[in-house]
């Protein structure tokens, strides 16, 4: 009998223990707020990537400073499949394209219809550099991949590229030979063998994981998208780092993480995409400490459907503070499929003039 209280008050014990590191990783309702009101941006200025012609589409985007120029990687799908491009500009709202550092390959290769790349090691620091950090003397990223045509079709994979030659020049990056994550891997999570969508790789200095490099990425096996983390210790061999995703609204789209710091929280922007009480797709985020337990933000959408040229979807964040205005990037489909790029800033800094093509 004593043996059975003995096991009994253990087992108590350690409950509460749990209860209490869990506690110590939520982010308060009072932090998130704070957050919010610094990260918002009410003001749509509208599209500044518009593609030519309706059978093209532009879509998830980084943007990254060099040399005291704003670029921008981007992907576009042209009905074969994604190809990713560069382009520059000196405010961010003007954007000028300069080509592609990711195209379509030898139909023996394992993602020679499917390259959507995603810049890897920025500086994440809400309102700093946003700078590239080069490992190994190389810049980085890490992209979609697959063989098959069409959007977004087949088992998709995450692959790496790498270049020494210049992040900002358009050229041909060298790719790894093979994917770093496929839904077929032995370490794979029951939420995510059926494909791979986006990846976003940051270099955690401080090894919360004990790894320093980490990435996010969404996935499914069913019918819905979650967002799930794995490490690595030299950007080529990846392991997955949980079990359960880290991330999961139980329907609809959970995804594109990306992720910046300001003060001690981790903010990981997001978007959603039917969960919620409409169709539409909308950017939102949650905030952490640890970069591993997160806490979802419960108020309004950062951004939703609002405009003509976003009517349908308003989602995929990526976002810059610069000179005390806050830019929110984001791709905005309107109800007629049409697919492009668009801003909005915590600050009125007026309207574009670019519009999709009505005829």
């Amino acid at each position: 009998m004593k043996k059975i209280l003995l096991g009994l008050l253990i087992f108590i014990l350690s409950l509460i223990h749990v209860s209490a590191q869990n506690k110590h990783f939520v982010v308060h309702d009072k932090v998130m707020e704070s957050v919010y009101l610094k990260i918002k941006t009410p003001y749509k200025f509208g599209l500044v990537i518009v593609p030519d012609g309706d059978s093209k589409k532009a879509d998830c985007l980084t943007v990254f400073k060099k040399n005291n120029q704003w670029y921008m990687s981007y992907i576009m799908f042209d009905g074969r499949g994604y190809e990713t491009w560069i382009a520059k500009s000196t405010d961010l709202l003007h954007w000028s394209a300069l080509g592609k550092i990711l195209s379509f390959s030898r139909t023996s290769d394992w993602d020679c219809n499917q390259k959507a790349g995603y810049i890897s090691l920025l500086d994440y620091h809400w309102g700093g550099s946003y700078a590239p950090q080069t490992y190994k003397g190389n810049y980085w990223l890490s992209y979609l991949g697959g063989r098959v045509s069409g959007y977004e079709e087949g088992k998709l994979k995450v692959g790496v590229a790498f270049t020494a030659e210049g992040i900002t020049l358009p050229h041909e990056w060298k790719r790894l030979d093979k994917p770093v994550l496929t839904p077929a891997d032995s370490d794979a999570r029951w939420w995510e063998h059926a494909t791979i969508y986006k990846s976003s790789i940051i270099w955690d200095k401080a090894k919360h994981t004990g790894h320093p490099f980490v990435m996010y990425y969404n996935a499914k096996s069913d019918t819905v998208e979650r967002i799930g983390m794995a490490v690595s210790d030299d950007m080529e061999h990846w392991k997955r780092y949980l079990t359960n995703p880290m991330l999961d609204n139980q329907k609809g789209i959970t995804g594109d993480a990306v992720i910046q710091k300001t003060d001690s929280v981790y903010v990981m922007f997001y978007f959603g995409a039917f969960w919620k009480d409409r169709n539409g797709a909308f950017n939102r985020f949650a905030c952490s400490y640890d970069l591993i337990h997160w806490t979802d933000w419960k108020g309004e959408d950062l951004i939703k459907s609002s405009e003509s040229y976003d009517d349908l979807y308003a989602h995929k964040s990526c976002v810059a503070k610069n000179k005390n205005v806050v830019y929110h990037f984001y791709c905005a489909v309107n109800e007629k499929g049409q697919r492009g790029i668009a801003v909005a800033t915590s600050k009125d800094v007026g309207k574009s003039s670019l519009q999709f093509i009505t005829n």
